[in-house]
């Protein structure tokens, strides 16, 4: 198994085992700082009778390397890559909230000498540790080796699904193995003949899972599946899983292609909590609230750039769809010409779109234009995580031409969500249906943790201006 299920999201394993071992140097940088610092000075360490800031020490620098994708971009973009990124978080992010924290707290509990020689030991350690793991680990050898029953139509879209992520997630396809009366839509390289003897099969090729995913598995209607073949293969230890839940756990979204409305009734999502969601809407008041006090300057600079380029009014507002469908205003400072939709209709943002102005551009890349909508975070129609509202001309044409659309609206909208982090800006039905899948596996498993997941992750997508229109 290369996944663990933490609070119903799905988190692989070589990236929590890679985390854990890198927390564990960060521990002892903090540690073999001090030691140094009180060296140069000739004096006691200061930390030796307490691990607290050692354990903070660590906390940072771990949510800052989530926050910029260190792990994906060691995968996907190579070691250089890593590196900056890497740079980034700690002698950027990390160290700034290290320094804020220092102000805070009690005087001594983070020295900055220490911080300093902390954050060039860890940069030290952690790349060197990366390093060491890429030349001895074959991380083509960990990845879990799966057969998906089927080699028709869905088992090419399942295929289809995992072709993007192929580098990062944990499993390789070693083929797929038709139904009877199947006709193949796969890679004919990839087509395997029918095993005689499964249980020898799955062990000859050292199959991890088989994914089901026929054309059609019922055999009164010609799709003879093998159910005692599996069967014994599972007791075998050999598990098999359905497609969408496979798609589910390894690339963390919904397909909508092979969802029914049954499998979400009777799922172990879709679930609410009054606990929960008293929690999450404290939550939102405090971190909408403490964001008001900080970037108040900000927002009163963003205020008054707009209105020096392009005049008053400074904000403007739509009516967006919210949870349950109930329509409320948002706020935003303007960032387009004052006719931008001079004719009264809805038209979706475009890449590089003619009606942004100058200030725009720049309040959109940094996305100090959505501000303002912390007042919607503290009004209660919005929270900070969840699917990005939209308009209800567009929610009224894309229901309509997207199954399932309508189950985004049964959580609150949020400032930024899951489907921000995986999937590009969208523009278009196409674009829309795409992100659906990833807002269908928040609205089922979403959780604080995922919550916080998403609000760590989120950095990178402000500091490189990803996804902005």
């Amino acid at each position: 198994m290369s996944y663990i299920r933490l609070n119903k999201h799905y988190i692989h394993l070589p990236y929590l085992y890679l985390g854990g071992i890198e927390f564990g140097l960060l521990i002892a940088a903090a540690w073999g700082a001090e030691w140094w610092y009180a060296q140069l000075n000739t004096m006691r360490p200061l930390w030796a009778d307490s691990w607290a800031p050692k354990v903070l020490f660590a906390v940072v620098l771990s949510c800052c390397t989530l926050s910029m994708g260190v792990y994906p971009a060691l995968v996907r973009e190579g070691y250089s890559s890593m590196v900056l990124r890497t740079l980034v978080s700690f002698f950027l992010l990390a160290s700034l909230t290290l320094f804020v924290l220092a102000a805070l707290g009690p005087e001594g509990f983070l020295p900055q000498g220490v911080i300093f020689w902390g954050v060039i030991f860890s940069t030290a350690l952690v790349l060197l540790a990366r390093a060491i793991f890429l030349r001895l680990v074959d991380t083509h050898e960990l990845k879990r080796r799966v057969v998906i029953y089927g080699a028709g139509t869905r088992a090419q879209q399942l295929l289809d699904n995992l072709a993007p992520e192929r580098d990062v997630i944990g499993v390789e396809v070693v083929g797929c193995i038709p139904g009877e009366t199947e006709a193949p839509a796969v890679d004919p390289a990839l087509v395997m003949p029918v095993p005689k003897d499964w249980v020898h099969f799955v062990k000859a090729h050292h199959v991890s899972e088989i994914v089901v995913s026929p054309d059609e598995r019922r055999q009164r209607e010609g799709g003879g599946f093998p159910l005692n073949e599996l069967i014994d293969c599972k007791l075998a230890g050999v598990p098999t899983s359905d497609a969408l839940g496979f798609c589910e756990r390894e690339l963390c979204k919904i397909d909508i292609r092979l969802l029914k409305p049954g499998w979400m009734l009777f799922s172990d999502g879709f679930k609410y909590s009054r606990r929960r969601s008293a929690a999450k809407r404290l939550f939102d008041i405090g971190l909408a609230g403490l964001f008001v006090l900080i970037l108040w300057p900000f927002m009163l600079l963003t205020a008054l750039a707009v209105m020096l380029e392009s005049g008053r009014p400074v904000l403007y507002f739509q009516e967006r769809v919210g949870l349950n469908g109930k329509t409320f205003r948002i706020y935003k400072f303007r960032s387009m010409r004052q006719d931008a939709e001079k004719e009264g209709k809805a038209v979706w943002a475009q890449k590089n779109d003619s009606r942004v102005t100058r200030v725009g551009a720049f309040i959109r890349n940094t996305r100090l234009d959505e501000l303002p909508q912390l007042y919607n975070v503290l009004k209660g129609d919005m929270s900070f995580v969840g699917p990005r509202p939209e308009r209800p001309e567009f929610v009224q044409d894309l229901s309509a031409q997207i199954p399932f659309y309508g189950m985004r609206h049964k959580v609150k909208p949020g400032l930024m969500g899951w489907a921000q982090l995986k999937y590009p800006y969208g523009a278009s039905v196409e674009d829309a249906r795409n992100k659906l899948q990833y807002d269908l596996y928040y609205t089922k498993n979403h959780s604080f943790l995922m919550d916080m997941l998403i609000l760590i992750q989120t950095v990178e997508i402000v500091l490189l201006g990803k996804g902005v229109h």
